[in-house]
Formats: structure tokens, sequence, C-alpha cells
């Protein structure tokens, strides 16, 4: 309801707002719409470009960073994959085998002292693996370190490339856990932080894989490959400076191999970005630690790591903002001229206008003599010329009806002064009918009272009201004076609660239906006539039924009476229907279209006509309306 007010309050508001300040608003409408709509597509487009083009170069970027990765972690299989291929590390191995399985077989059967250890045998096992692992070192940059285990857990690694696992034998147990359940093949474990025996924090993901006899396909050892995360670690930052953004790469298993912070190595993560990372591919915004950010991530094909680069919106959008920035600085500059000119321009075409309102207003006092000056031949000079036409034909109109009006209040006057007096025709029937009753004629008297009564009733003015209940008295005089003339042949019944009797109605409504009825369906095979007359009401309207068990009508005349009474031409009508057509059109006039009159067939084979009038409730509020205008 509030907004509905505010919203006419609005409306009328601007439909009176002055011309000039109506051109102003479209004026100004006109540019700054326009301005800013290119301003806001122009905006919208660039930012949209500037992130498909980010994310296709950040796309490409990630892919052949993935690629590189993936080209490594190859070489590392590769490089695992040697032993297989070294007789001497193999032979190594099985003698390192072959040593401490007597040496734990000798201990056992021993129950005294522990078998002593045959230091030279283990300085060959020692240099003849090692110097193969120093060789493995060579091959590639970047692994850290390189260890062979045989089936017991002793490790060989060479300390020359780097810093060894403090906690060796762990891993190892992990790795070989791991390493049983495959059949020889390399298995890639993520990134493991580990004290280094420099007592430096180092990480690195791991290459492993089961060294087998060929001889007997059972497995020998175990090589293990680290590769520090310092040869992912260049790549990321330089693929960071150029989106600056921040990435990271986790395993499928959700392990973080990587992270620009280096907060979470090593951790298995479970955030909202990697569970909408449903897919090989993709971008997404999401909102990390109060920022929206750009997600791009692409997946590696050979190792299921994802790589995820978050590129914060602000950044994105930097270069957009400065464009819409300047876009909006450009857009209230013209805007703030476009005002200037709007101003001079409405007040110059308005100008004329309100010149030509200062003579109306001249005109609206009484004053023909105005013209207006045209100097133009634009519709502003086109509109003045008209006025001034109008003018002069207004001024010679009103001279003309002015005689007309003359004649017209002459010719009444001599009309009026020709008319009969009523009331000379009232006093006269009532002198005949005393000297009726001096001579002792009842019925002439009678009738004569009856006549007078219907003369009385209906000579008059038919605008004006009546009630329902005089309404009533006129049609029981009206049959009483027919059944004068046909003895007895007419009933007339009246079913009305006397509480619509002072209901207010229009004046000869239902004499002229009863007389329809009588005059087209008196029945002569019928030794009288019934005629009811009911009064009843619903929520809307006042109900009078008028009910005869006469010759009735067919349904074409009924179809063709109807229509009539709703307004619609009936073509070749006969004359008895206009009477009940005038009647529907007086209710009409009175009441408005919602009320009028219906033919119905009657419950005896006769006609009803059902008159709708106003409710008597409504009535009280229901103006008396004529000819579509107020009588009060």
């Amino acid at each position: 309801m509030e907004t509905r007010r505010w919203w006419r309050g609005l409306r009328s508001a601007l439909t009176d707002m002055p011309m000039e300040r109506k051109l102003l608003i479209v004026f100004l409408g006109v540019i700054s719409l326009p301005l800013t709509f290119i301003g806001y597509l122009s905006y919208s487009n660039y930012t949209h470009s500037i992130e498909r083009t980010t994310v296709s170069y950040s796309t490409n970027l990630q892919e052949a960073m993935m690629e590189r990765i993936d080209d490594y972690i190859e070489d590392m299989m590769r490089i695992s994959s040697i032993p297989a291929y070294q007789a001497e590390i193999k032979h190594n191995l099985i003698r390192s085998n072959q040593y401490y399985g007597q040496r734990m077989k000798a201990n056992s059967t021993s129950v005294t002292d522990s078998v002593p250890e045959d230091f030279n045998q283990l300085l060959s096992i020692q240099r003849g693996i090692q110097s193969s692992v120093k060789f493995i070192n060579n091959i590639k940059r970047g692994a850290n370190v390189v260890y062979i285990f045989d089936e017991f857990g002793n490790g060989y690694f060479s300390t020359e490339s780097g810093a060894v696992r403090l906690d060796l034998e762990k891993s190892y147990r992990q790795w070989k856990a791991q390493a049983e359940q495959s059949g020889g093949e390399a298995l890639l474990f993520g990134t493991e932080t580990y004290t280094s025996n420099l007592n430096s924090v180092r990480s690195a993901f791991t290459v492993v894989r089961k060294i087998l006899d060929e001889a007997s396909l059972q497995p020998i050892g175990l090589i293990a490959v680290d590769a520090d995360i310092r040869v992912i670690e260049d790549q990321i930052i330089d693929l960071d400076k150029l989106t600056h953004g921040k990435s990271f790469i986790i395993d499928k298993q959700g392990g973080v191999i990587y992270d620009s912070d280096k907060s979470q190595l090593s951790k298995r993560i479970d955030t909202p970005i990697i569970r909408q990372a449903s897919g090989k591919s993709g971008s997404f915004y999401q909102t990390v630690d109060g920022q929206k950010q750009l997600v791009i991530y692409t997946t590696s094909p050979d190792t299921d790591w994802k790589l995820f680069i978050l590129i914060p919106e602000r950044e994105l959008n930097k270069d957009s903002i400065r464009i819409r920035n300047a876009t909006l600085a450009a857009t209230f500059v013209t805007i703030g001229v476009a005002l200037l000119i709007s101003i001079l321009l409405s007040f110059a075409l308005t100008k004329p206008l309100r010149k030509m309102m200062r003579l109306m207003r001249t005109v609206q006092e009484g004053n023909f003599k105005v013209q207006f000056p045209v100097k133009h031949r634009d519709e502003i000079g086109q509109l003045g010329h008209q006025f001034n036409r109008m003018i002069v034909r207004i001024d010679q109109l009103i001279q003309d009806i002015y005689e007309m009006e003359t004649k017209k209040n002459e010719a009444e006057m001599h009309a009026l002064q020709n008319q009969i007096n009523p009331h000379f025709m009232y006093n006269t029937l009532e002198t005949i009918r005393m000297v009726a009753e001096l001579n002792d004629d009842d019925a002439a008297a009678d009738m004569l009272s009856v006549f007078g009564k219907l003369l009385r009733y209906s000579i008059g003015d038919v605008r004006e009201k009546t009630t329902v209940k005089a309404e009533l008295e006129h049609v029981r005089n009206y049959i009483e004076m027919l059944n004068y003339r046909y003895p007895n042949r007419f009933d007339l019944q009246m079913h009305a609660d006397p509480a619509f009797h002072n209901v207010l109605t229009l004046k000869l409504l239902l004499q002229p239906i009863v007389e329809n009825a009588i005059y087209h369906g008196l029945d002569d095979r019928k030794a009288r006539m019934r005629i009811a007359i009911i009064v009843e009401h619903t929520e809307r309207f006042l109900l009078i039924r008028v009910v005869d068990n006469g010759l009735g009508m067919t349904a074409e005349t009924r179809e063709r009476l109807n229509r009539s009474f709703s307004g619609m031409e009936v073509n070749g009508e006969k004359r008895g229907g206009i009477g009940l057509k005038n009647v529907c059109e007086r209710i009409k006039l009175h009441y408005g279209h919602s009320y009028g009159m219906e033919a119905l067939e009657g419950l005896d084979g006769g006609t009803e006509i059902v008159l709708r009038l106003p409710a008597p409730q409504s009535e009280l509020d229901t103006p008396f309306i004529h000819g579509g205008k107020t009588n009060d």
C-alpha cells in the first residue's frame, strides 16, 4: 500500500512538473543514460576480457609447468630403473643379503657371543654400491639423494650429493610397505618434510621401486630417489610473478606437494577450493581469507597432481578499475556540460509556450482580443497560428450561441404561456366526480377518482424520484381502472416486504411493463389474467419481478428483446418492445450499465420481466444520475 501511494505521488509530481523541467530531465536522460550504459558495458567487457585472457594465459603456463614437472618425475623413474640393468648393483645387493642373512642365522644359533662382523666384506659391498650411487647422482641433477637398500633394510647412499635423512629407517619402512604391493613398477610419494644429517629441515618428494633378481624375479633390494622441492620452487616463483597470485600443488590424496607460502608442505588438506575443482581443469571464483579470488587449476595426466593458482580479484581488475574511473570522470564532465546546454535549450524551447499560457489566462478571463505573435514557421509558430484562429472561432461561436439561446428562451416562454395548467385538469375532474356522486352514479365517481390519481401521478417530471410503495399503488390503480372496463378480468398480486416500501426508485417503471404484458399477453381463452409483482433483493440488486400467465413470448422474441435491453442494435424491431426498451434505458441512464432489465419465460408459460435496481443499502450512497451528470 505504501509503495502504491508513493508511486502515485511520484507520477503526479512528474505529470504536474513544468515543461522546462521535463525537457531538462529528458535531455539529461538522453545523454547520461547512454553514456552510463556504454561505460558500464565497456567496463564489463574489458573485465571479462581480462579474466578470459588471464585464465587462458595462466592455463597455458600451468600446463607447461606441469609438463616440465612430469618430465622431471619421468627422469626420476628412469633413474630408479637403473639398478635393474646394473649387474654390479645387483651382485653387491645379493652379497649384502647373503652376508646379513648368514649373520642373522649365526647369531640365532650362538648361545654365547655374537658373531663378529667381517669388515673387509662389508667395505667391499659398501664401496661397490656407493660407486654406483655416485654414478646415478651424476646422471640427473636435482635428485637430492639416491638410497639403495638390501632386503634387511641396510641403506647405501652417497653424502656428496646432499643431506641425508636422519630418520632413514622410518622412511624405509614406509617405502617398503608401499612397494610390497607393487609388481616392480615405480611408486611416487608426495612431499615429506624431514631433518637432514646437517640439522636442516628439508622437503622432498620421492620415487621408490623394488629391485628384482633377473634369475629368480625375487626382490633383492629397494631404490628410493629423493627430489628436493627446489626443482619446483623456481618455476612456482616465476609463475606467481607473472600472475600476481599464489600457487600450490596437491596430489590425488590431498597432500600438499608445494605451496607458495610453504606453510602447508607435506600436510593433507581438504578445502572448498579443492572440493570445487572436480574436473581436470577449469576456473572459478572463491573467497579466501575474506578476499574474492580467481582460482585456476589444471591436472597432470601422468601423476594426477593438481596445480592451483589463486589470483586476487583486485589484482585481476586493477587495469579495468583504472579505465572505469577514467570513464566515470569523463561521464561526469560530459553530463555537466550537457546540463548547462539542456538548461539553455529547455528555457529557449518553453519561452513561447509560457507566453501562450499567459494569453490563455487572458482568454479565460473573457478577453478574446488577444493575438499570439507568430515569428517562425516551426511547430510553435503553427501552434500559435492555430491558437489565433481558435480564439476568433470561439468568439464567433459565443456570439452565435448567445443569439440561439435568446431565441430558444423566447420560444419556451411562448410555449409556457400557451400550456394548460395541470391543476385546471385536476380541478375539472374533481368537479365531474362530485356531480356524479350528487346524481348517485357511484361507478362513474369511482372511475373518475381512480383516473385522477393515475393522471396526477403520471403528469409531471419523470426524472423525479418516488418510492416503491407509490409505484405499486400506481399499478394497483391502473389495474383497478382496467377492471372497470373489463370487469374482474385481471388479478393483481403483490409480494413486497414493507421494509422495501420506502426505498427510492424512478417514477413510472412498473406501469409500462404491466401495460405491455396486458396488451401483448392477454389470452382470450382464460377467464382471468394473473399478474404478480414480487420485490426482493440480493447483495448488489433490488429485484422487481413482473410475472404474468398470458400468451408468453417465443424464444426468438425473448432473445431479440434481451439484446435490445443490452444496447445491441436489433433489425426489424416490433413496436411492442419500444416501451420496455425505454424503461430499460431510463434505468441505465440513472443508475449505470450494471443495472437494467431481462425477459424470462414464466413458470406458467407466460412472461417474466426482471428489473435490476440498486440494492436498498447502496441507494443511500448512489447519487441520482441523469444523462451522465449528478443531479443533487
